[in-house]
């Protein structure tokens, strides 16, 4: 069974307090897409992302607000800017990096929770199923390109009747596998 394999660009996502900080008080974040999940949406906002080499300037938010903030950046890109950057689950920033969000009303100081995204496939219960596999499994994912296929291991499955079937990979890895607009994945045991 095959699936669609999208690449997550680097974004944040925002507590309300935060959202608040950056662009002021009783700000709403405005859609400006869906995304592939449901409820998921790009949001015109942008921010700049500031480590201890440099910043990233116009780094996209992703709605809706979510109850601590994180940064989700490449190993690149964590590199450039000089910060700590741990491979985690999204949502699992306990003592992960730290850098500085600018944005037109303020600045926000995360001690931490940047971190480069796991890479992971979203799943409804009937697709874990269909897929022969469960919440929190690992699995490895064959990526077929024209010249660059690749084999992702590490892959974690995340189980959810709020998913729509997708795997996320972050821009280093699909440039890795030279993925083009419209990708797909199976997994390979």
């Amino acid at each position: 069974m095959n699936f669609i394999v999208e690449t997550s660009a680097r974004h944040v996502h925002l507590s309300q307090e935060d959202l608040e900080t950056l662009f002021g008080k009783g700000y709403q974040l405005t859609k400006k897409k869906d995304l592939s999940q449901p409820g998921q949406y790009a949001c015109e906002e942008r921010v700049t992302v500031v480590g201890t080499k440099k910043e990233m300037p116009g780094v996209s938010i992703l709605g809706p607000v979510r109850p601590v903030s994180q940064v989700e950046i490449s190993l690149t890109d964590a590199r450039s800017i000089g910060v700590a950057a741990p491979i985690r689950e999204s949502g699992d920033v306990a003592g992960s990096g730290a850098c500085k969000l600018v944005g037109p009303c303020g600045e926000v100081e995360l001690k931490e929770g940047v971190i480069a995204a796991k890479r992971h496939i979203h799943a409804t219960p009937e697709d874990a199923e269909k897929l022969g596999v469960q919440d929190k499994d690992v699995v490895s994912v064959k990526i077929d390109t024209d010249g660059r296929s690749l084999v992702f291991g590490d892959v974690v499955v995340r189980v959810s009747p709020k998913f729509a079937l997708a795997m996320h990979i972050d821009t280093d890895e699909s440039n890795a596998a030279g993925c083009g607009r419209e990708v797909y994945g199976e997994i390979v045991r």
